[in-house]
């Protein structure tokens, strides 16, 4: 997992040592304004590599409402447009987990487990500009509400698939 924020005075040495795809993916999101864009699922094309872009409309809910999740085929690059805050949680994917739900064979290749009490889950803070890239061993639960309200949020989420960085070339 990566996280940071695209108003970070390092974000150009962060993205220059990522693989271009996921470069590309960063760079989008910083430099579009997708706080106003209408929601819903879009394809697209960054640096030469298809992609999907998400924009979702979402409220953040307490933790134990939420499922864990992972892709195997795509990275999750996840950006906080605007709202929040939103707590984000995240553990690695050791196979110790239980499957709740399998679509890893569909167009979502998404996989939810069971919430798994054992699993040693650290939690990054979002505001708006933060980012955090979920790899597929990287299980993550997004949109937990900090605190004891919910909030509204623009989530932003593209898509970019794990064979585009393979051998890719650096930023």
């Amino acid at each position: 997992m990566i996280f940071g924020n695209v108003n970070n005075e390092f974000f150009e040495q962060q993205t220059g040592i990522l693989p271009a795809p996921l470069k590309s993916a960063l760079c989008f999101l910083k430099e579009t304004d997708l706080a106003a864009h209408e929601p819903g699922r879009f394809d697209i094309e960054l640096g030469g590599v298809p992609m999907v872009l998400q924009v979702l409309d979402l409220t953040t809910a307490p933790r134990q409402t939420l499922r864990p999740e992972i892709h195997r085929k795509n990275i999750d690059v996840q950006f906080l447009a605007a709202g929040g805050p939103e707590r984000a949680g995240y553990y690695n994917d050791d196979k110790t987990s239980v499957v709740d739900e399998d679509l890893l064979d569909t167009p979502r290749d998404i996989l939810f487990y069971k919430d798994n009490q054992d699993a040693p889950e650290g939690t990054i803070e979002m505001v708006p500009g933060t980012y955090a890239v979920y790899f597929p061993w990287d299980v993550h639960i997004p949109a937990i509400q900090t605190g004891d309200v919910p909030a509204a949020i623009r989530k932003i989420v593209i898509k970019v698939p794990m064979d585009a960085c393979l051998g890719a070339e650096r930023g």
